[in-house]
């Protein structure tokens, strides 16, 4: 990936996130606040009941995933049935999920925090995303096997979006269903402004860096100024220790592990919108496309 097609794409994310800033002072009003803190931004709107079982959910992304594709819909069934996921949800554990893969046996491995939120199938569905991605691969040499950090969140996105369309068409009532579409609107919001936050503050931290070490007090001013820039001045308290906590930042071994999740966000997207048009057919090009990467 070029610095131009980066340089691009953040260029088109910019000139488009006037539709989300209407949303956060629209969702600002709805919580009754002037302006947005960070953690609002996550907030949801309304009271939902909806609880999931962990067996309703895994049933869920089976059932949507054979709607695309019968091999995609058997590796999950194969995950879940081999207790390749651990999802309990116990004390002092941390939230999110997380995906690795066993070449040699050609297995997969998912750790996450399953608490029966919809939210919850999205990242479950997320993980099982790059599981599969890497199952398409079996095979192939393993140095064959490792593919660049621009798509590897591409698989993941993209089954994230067929369970989320699925969830959606099937509300059971107009307060679900709002939570539902709120639940995608706030992701799309992370990949259009929560990682162009941390993309800025990386690149200004770097710069900044070449001319000696930083006070916590100047990294937390670059964090709160790379975060007002990316939600375009909406948010009337940000995050300024956000850079302490996200552990991204401290993947020593991947620096700028933040634009891969724009790019696989509007990049399965746009496979997702191929995926509903072509229909039964497009199943075998995205397998060929993942098994290339």
């Amino acid at each position: 990936m070029s610095q131009a097609t980066l340089n691009a794409m953040w260029d088109t994310i910019v000139s488009n996130k006037p539709k989300f800033v209407q949303y956060l002072e629209r969702k600002a009003k709805l919580l009754g606040v002037e302006k947005l803190s960070w953690c609002d931004v996550d907030a949801p709107i309304g009271i939902s009941q909806t609880t999931i079982s962990y067996d309703d959910g895994a049933e869920a992304i089976v059932e949507q995933f054979r709607k695309f594709s019968s091999r995609m819909a058997a590796f999950a069934v194969r995950a879940f049935e081999n207790r390749w996921i651990e999802a309990e949800d116990r004390p002092g554990k941390r939230p999110g999920g997380f995906c690795t893969f066993l070449p040699v046996s050609n297995q997969t491995r998912i750790f996450m925090t399953y608490a029966g939120t919809p939210s919850n199938v999205s990242t479950l569905a997320h993980e099982l995303g790059h599981g599969y991605h890497q199952h398409v691969m079996d095979g192939l040499p393993a140095f064959a096997q490792r593919y660049a950090m621009n798509v590897a969140e591409t698989a993941s996105t993209f089954a994230e979006m067929i369970v989320a369309d699925s969830a959606v068409k099937g509300a059971k009532d107009e307060q679900e269903k709002l939570g539902l579409l709120e639940d995608k609107i706030r992701r799309s919001i992370a990949f259009y402004m929560n990682i162009h936050a941390r993309f800025l503050f990386e690149t200004r931290f770097y710069e900044k860096r070449k001319a000696g070490l930083l006070s916590s007090e100047q990294i937390c001013a670059l964090m709160e100024e790379a975060q007002q820039e990316a939600y375009c001045r909406v948010l009337g308290s940000p995050h300024p220790h956000f850079w302490a906590s996200k552990m991204h930042f401290y993947f020593t071994h991947v620096p700028f592990y933040n634009f891969p999740y724009t790019f696989g966000y509007l990049f399965s997207t746009g496979l997702y919108a191929r995926a509903l048009e072509e229909g039964e057919s497009f199943a075998a090009k995205y397998d060929a496309l993942l098994r290339d990467t």
